[in-house]
Protein backbone atom coordinates (compact mmCIF):
# COMPACT_ATOMS: atom_id res chain seq x y z
CA UNK A 1 0.00 0.00 0.00
CA UNK A 2 1.31 3.16 -0.88
CA UNK A 3 2.23 6.65 1.57
CA UNK A 4 -0.78 8.31 0.17
CA UNK A 5 -3.41 5.44 0.14
CA UNK A 6 -2.31 4.63 3.97
CA UNK A 7 -3.11 7.93 4.91
CA UNK A 8 -6.21 8.22 3.29
CA UNK A 9 -7.71 4.69 4.39
CA UNK A 10 -5.79 5.46 7.81
CA UNK A 11 -7.71 8.35 7.77
CA UNK A 12 -11.13 6.66 6.68
CA UNK A 13 -11.38 4.32 9.52
CA UNK A 14 -10.37 6.59 12.07
CA UNK A 15 -13.62 8.65 10.68
CA UNK A 16 -15.64 5.77 10.98
CA UNK A 17 -14.23 4.57 14.29
CA UNK A 18 -14.88 7.80 15.76
CA UNK A 19 -18.14 8.06 14.36
CA UNK A 20 -19.18 5.04 15.94
CA UNK A 21 -18.09 6.30 19.52
CA UNK A 22 -19.84 9.44 18.74
CA UNK A 23 -23.20 7.79 18.00
CA UNK A 24 -22.97 5.14 21.05
CA UNK A 25 -22.32 8.11 23.40
CA UNK A 26 -24.78 9.99 22.04
CA UNK A 27 -27.33 7.10 22.28
CA UNK A 28 -25.59 6.77 26.21
CA UNK A 29 -26.51 9.98 26.80
CA UNK A 30 -30.03 9.50 25.60
CA UNK A 31 -30.30 5.96 27.68
CA UNK A 32 -28.83 7.97 31.16
CA UNK A 33 -31.00 10.99 30.90
CA UNK A 34 -34.24 9.02 30.40
CA UNK A 35 -33.07 6.49 33.40
CA UNK A 36 -32.01 9.67 35.64
CA UNK A 37 -35.39 11.46 34.99
CA UNK A 38 -37.15 8.22 36.13
CA UNK A 39 -35.47 7.47 39.67
CA UNK A 40 -36.52 8.29 43.02
CA UNK A 41 -34.19 9.28 45.66
CA UNK A 42 -34.51 6.59 47.98
CA UNK A 43 -32.42 4.93 45.35
CA UNK A 44 -29.73 7.24 44.76
CA UNK A 45 -26.97 4.21 45.03
CA UNK A 46 -28.79 1.73 43.34
CA UNK A 47 -29.82 4.89 40.36
CA UNK A 48 -26.15 5.56 40.30
CA UNK A 49 -24.78 1.90 39.58
CA UNK A 50 -27.16 1.55 36.95
CA UNK A 51 -26.40 4.51 35.07
CA UNK A 52 -22.47 4.09 35.70
CA UNK A 53 -23.16 0.03 34.09
CA UNK A 54 -24.72 1.82 31.74
CA UNK A 55 -22.22 4.45 30.30
CA UNK A 56 -19.18 2.03 31.35
CA UNK A 57 -20.78 -0.59 29.01
CA UNK A 58 -21.73 1.07 26.07
CA UNK A 59 -18.22 2.62 26.28
CA UNK A 60 -16.23 -1.10 26.36
CA UNK A 61 -18.73 -1.94 23.10
CA UNK A 62 -17.53 1.10 21.46
CA UNK A 63 -13.59 0.26 21.76
CA UNK A 64 -14.52 -3.47 21.23
CA UNK A 65 -16.01 -2.45 17.99
CA UNK A 66 -13.70 -0.06 16.98
CA UNK A 67 -10.47 -3.17 17.65
CA UNK A 68 -12.85 -5.06 15.18
CA UNK A 69 -12.87 -2.74 12.67
CA UNK A 70 -9.33 -2.41 12.60
CA UNK A 71 -8.84 -6.26 12.88
CA UNK A 72 -11.14 -6.64 10.03
CA UNK A 73 -9.13 -3.93 8.07
CA UNK A 74 -5.50 -5.64 8.77
CA UNK A 75 -7.13 -9.11 7.88
CA UNK A 76 -8.58 -8.30 4.34
CA UNK A 77 -6.00 -6.26 3.67
CA UNK A 78 -3.83 -9.09 3.74
CA UNK A 79 -1.11 -7.20 6.25
CA UNK A 80 -1.92 -10.10 9.29
CA UNK A 81 -3.37 -13.48 7.69
CA UNK A 82 -5.60 -15.06 10.29
CA UNK A 83 -7.41 -13.42 12.87
CA UNK A 84 -6.13 -14.06 16.19
CA UNK A 85 -2.91 -12.11 15.43
CA UNK A 86 -5.21 -9.33 14.05
CA UNK A 87 -7.26 -8.81 16.65
CA UNK A 88 -4.27 -9.10 18.93
CA UNK A 89 -2.41 -6.62 17.06
CA UNK A 90 -5.46 -4.27 16.81
CA UNK A 91 -5.90 -4.60 20.34
CA UNK A 92 -2.22 -4.07 21.20
CA UNK A 93 -2.37 -1.26 18.90
CA UNK A 94 -5.56 0.62 20.01
CA UNK A 95 -4.73 0.68 23.55
CA UNK A 96 -1.04 2.15 22.30
CA UNK A 97 0.66 -0.70 24.54
CA UNK A 98 2.64 -1.44 21.37
CA UNK A 99 4.29 -4.32 22.58
CA UNK A 100 6.54 -5.02 19.19
CA UNK A 101 6.29 -8.60 19.37
CA UNK A 102 4.06 -8.41 15.63
CA UNK A 103 5.42 -5.97 13.26
CA UNK A 104 3.59 -4.81 9.89
CA UNK A 105 5.36 -4.44 6.87
CA UNK A 106 6.67 -0.81 5.46
CA UNK A 107 3.79 -0.90 3.27
CA UNK A 108 1.25 -1.18 6.18
CA UNK A 109 2.83 0.41 9.17
CA UNK A 110 1.54 3.77 8.72
CA UNK A 111 -1.84 2.33 7.98
CA UNK A 112 -1.37 0.71 11.61
CA UNK A 113 -0.50 3.66 13.06
CA UNK A 114 -3.56 5.30 12.94
CA UNK A 115 -5.73 2.43 14.93
CA UNK A 116 -3.22 3.98 17.69
CA UNK A 117 -4.32 7.41 17.18
CA UNK A 118 -8.36 6.23 16.95
CA UNK A 119 -7.66 4.26 20.45
CA UNK A 120 -6.53 8.25 21.50
CA UNK A 121 -8.91 9.56 20.60
CA UNK A 122 -11.67 7.58 21.60
CA UNK A 123 -9.99 6.78 25.37
CA UNK A 124 -9.82 10.82 25.76
CA UNK A 125 -13.62 10.93 24.58
CA UNK A 126 -14.97 8.45 26.87
CA UNK A 127 -13.19 9.36 30.14
CA UNK A 128 -14.36 12.53 29.37
CA UNK A 129 -18.04 11.20 28.65
CA UNK A 130 -17.88 9.25 32.10
CA UNK A 131 -16.51 12.57 34.45
CA UNK A 132 -19.07 14.40 32.55
CA UNK A 133 -21.92 11.77 33.09
CA UNK A 134 -20.35 11.59 36.72
CA UNK A 135 -20.69 15.00 37.66
CA UNK A 136 -24.30 14.89 36.53
CA UNK A 137 -24.91 11.71 38.86
CA UNK A 138 -23.11 13.79 42.06
CA UNK A 139 -25.53 17.11 41.18
CA UNK A 140 -29.03 14.55 41.15
CA UNK A 141 -27.54 13.35 44.48
CA UNK A 142 -26.76 16.95 45.86
CA UNK A 143 -30.35 18.51 44.62
CA UNK A 144 -33.34 17.83 47.80
CA UNK A 145 -35.68 15.38 46.75
CA UNK A 146 -39.43 16.32 45.78
CA UNK A 147 -42.30 15.90 47.53
CA UNK A 148 -45.15 14.10 45.77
Amino acid sequence: MTLIQQLLLGSLYLGICLAIEAGLLVFCIHLLRKRLGGQQRTRQFLQTTVVMAIAIGLIVFAHTIQVWIWATALFFSGAIVDWNTAIYFSLVTYTTLGYGDVVLGEGMRIFAAFGAVTGLFAFGISTAFLVAALREVFLLEERPARKA
